[in-house]
């Protein structure tokens, strides 16, 4: 696995890779995030024989941060067709959690024939939140206190122990970082202020007639529950929905064996090599 800077669209960010094989993935964090939750997965997938690759958020992680970047969904979403091209990615799946799932997502319903198959790990933006909850997820994005950190990695996990001081302190010290500051605060208030307005619901059924789509949820969503995930299964026909035993809105990171033989089953096709006793529905 490597780690690089990489210039897409004007915008630095940095790239974590792992394996050369022809199909791409490419993994999508979410708000506050950086490529590195990732880091349990990129192997297992170039194992698998892909190429995958995290990225860093414009704002987020060690990316440029407020040098005028559009901090939005649909800024974000630009931002992927820039770093598929830098990057000079065919037709790749595209794996993203959280509001890195609204973002793929939306490049996916602008770019349909750049996307192979679309993975959404507790996703944001399949349906409106409402004003309440999109300020408080706004109020999460400003808090980068280590207290605040500290609260909303534990929420976002099934398994609260998980959550390190070490990891605290690197979150903190990124979050708080030159330029981070100006960032979430125009991030956030894109979130409080817009952020229903680039649902996609309304946009992916045509996609997911087309395009693979897997729906991925923790059995112990706090952040984006499983009532959303089985409405967002239901409304949006050809997908599947896999939803991952003892794991929180972070599947990927608590479960990785897991969720990678989920993904990886299901490019292949199928779900024959998970294990029933793992998952709850699929």
């Amino acid at each position: 696995m490597i780690s690089y800077p990489l210039l897409a669209g004007g915008t630095m960010t940095r790239v974590i890779e792992a394996g050369r094989g022809t199909d791409g993935l490419i993994f999508v964090h979410g708000v506050s995030a950086y490529a590195h939750r990732w880091s349990q997965n990129l192997e297992g997938f170039a194992a698998a024989g892909y190429r995958a690759c995290a990225f860093d958020l414009p704002g987020h992680g060690f990316a440029a941060k407020n040098d005028g970047f559009p901090y939005s969904v649909p800024g974000y979403a630009a931002f992927i067709g820039a770093f598929l091209d830098a990057m000079s990615f065919g037709t790749p799946a595209l794996v993203g959690t959280s509001l890195g799932a609204h973002i793929a997502a939306l490049f996916a319903c602008h770019n349909p024939d750049r996307v192979r198959a679309l993975i959404l790990v507790g996703a944001l933006g399949l349906v409106p939140v409402g004003e309440t909850v999109r300020r408080a997820i706004a109020a999460a994005v400003l808090d980068t206190s280590r207290a605040g950190l500290r609260a909303k990695l534990q929420r976002a996990h099934a398994d609260p122990t998980v959550v390190t001081d070490e990891w605290v302190e690197e979150e903190f010290h990124i979050n708080n970082s030159a330029g981070a500051e100006q960032t979430f605060e125009q991030l956030g208030a894109y979130i409080a202020q817009s952020l229903d307005d680039d649902c996609v619901g309304a946009s992916l059924p045509p996609l997911t007639r087309r395009i693979p789509t897997l729906l991925v949820w923790g059995e112990h969503d706090r952040s984006v529950g499983l009532a959303v995930a089985r409405a967002a299964h239901a409304a949006l026909p050809g997908t599947r929905l896999v939803v991952i035993r003892n794991a929180g809105h972070a599947p990927y990171f608590e479960r990785p064996d897991v969720f990678n033989t989920v993904v990886t089953t299901f490019l292949a096709g199928g779900f024959d090599a998970v294990p029933p006793h793992e998952v709850i529905e699929r």
